[in-house]
């Protein structure tokens, strides 16, 4: 990754976010989850990468709403990292620097990467060692609290692995599953008004922040797309390639599950798309279902693990005392 320089743009955001330059001197709390507290100097340090990939793509004009709604998606990101923190200091669950250092060689090694291209590639995301560490050690500590409070909770029945393995492993590449978001113009929102060309980017682009920002897709297609898939959080269904529209297939090249496109125009509205799953390249002759079992076990375990994790969390939040300062 090749970090840019553009002056005028870090001059806008630092305008907008004057703790930058002032996080040494100045701090103060934006948040309290329970006994503990969530400071402006924390977030500045998560969402810097992000507040300047925002800071770039967002119209000036635009700037101060966008900034202010990332910065609101990222303090419930960090409280639910306190939180499930919290939950795992209750049951005394720890991880060492060595489990750390650890981890991080698996990931070195997986990646066949070197520790002075690692810490390159992290300076370039805007992002110190220290922070990549202290993310590493909360990610191990979050999986293990998952493991004692929802993974071992979750059974998988045959009857269900034998539904999903009909429905799923066919002779032919499933494809991509495919979701979107789209304001359109010259016709009525959901609110009745007739929105500009110009309204319905800006409106894409705000909406495309929030996902940057770790957004749910799905939940802001249902709040903000005016497509007939809002309903269902922007579910396109399952496409190959070669079936998409010239400007979606450019839009999605190389963009992981996950990741979020750059704005396309389509003939009436601006529209934003993201990859929920890819398919695997299945070959002509499909697989025995005894040959995959265990794989199919293990993503409907992940499937059900994200909504169990969810609600735990939703519960937990419930419980806790949590203030916006």
């Amino acid at each position: 990754m090749t970090p840019r320089i553009l002056p005028l743009c870090l001059l806008v955001l630092l305008a907008v976010l004057p703790a930058f330059s002032a996080a040494n001197v100045i701090d103060r709390s934006v948040a309290v989850v329970n006994e503990d507290t969530i400071t402006l100097s924390e977030v500045n340090e998560v969402g810097k990468p992000i507040f300047q990939k925002v800071a770039e793509e967002t119209p000036p004009e635009q700037l101060n709403e966008v900034m202010g709604q990332v910065r609101r998606t990222i303090i419930e990101k960090l409280i639910d990292k306190k939180l499930v923190v919290q939950e795992a200091n209750k049951l005394n669950l720890k991880v060492s620097d060595e489990e750390v250092e650890s981890a991080l060689q698996r990931i070195l090694a997986n990646n066949q990467a070197t520790m002075e291209q690692f810490r390159q590639e992290i300076t370039s995301a805007g992002m110190s060692e220290k922070q990549y560490r202290e993310d590493l050690r909360e990610q191990i500590l979050s999986s293990r609290l998952i493991n004692s409070e929802v993974r071992a909770k979750i059974v998988i029945s045959e009857e269900r692995m034998r539904a999903y393995y009909d429905t799923h492993y066919t002779a032919a590449d499933p494809g991509a599953r495919l979701l979107q978001i789209g304001s359109r113009w010259g016709a009525p929102d959901r609110s009745g008004k007739v929105p500009s060309r110009e309204e319905a980017r800006a409106r894409v682009e705000q909406v495309r922040a929030l996902a940057v920002a770790g957004g749910d897709f799905q939940a802001l297609a249902k709040q903000y797309s005016d497509l007939p898939t809002a309903a269902d959080g922007g579910d396109l269904g399952t496409f190959k390639e070669e079936d998409l529209a010239g400007p979606i297939r450019t839009a999605l090249s190389g963009l992981q599950p996950g990741g979020v496109s750059e704005i396309i125009e389509q003939e009436d509205s601006f529209q934003i798309f993201t990859i929920l799953s890819s398919g695997d390249g299945a070959t002509a002759t499909k697989k025995p279902f005894a040959a995959v079992q265990e794989e199919i076990r293990e993503q409907l375990a992940r499937e059900e693990m994200e909504q169990r994790f969810k609600d735990w969390l939703k519960g937990i939040r419930e419980k806790a005392y949590i203030k916006l300062l």
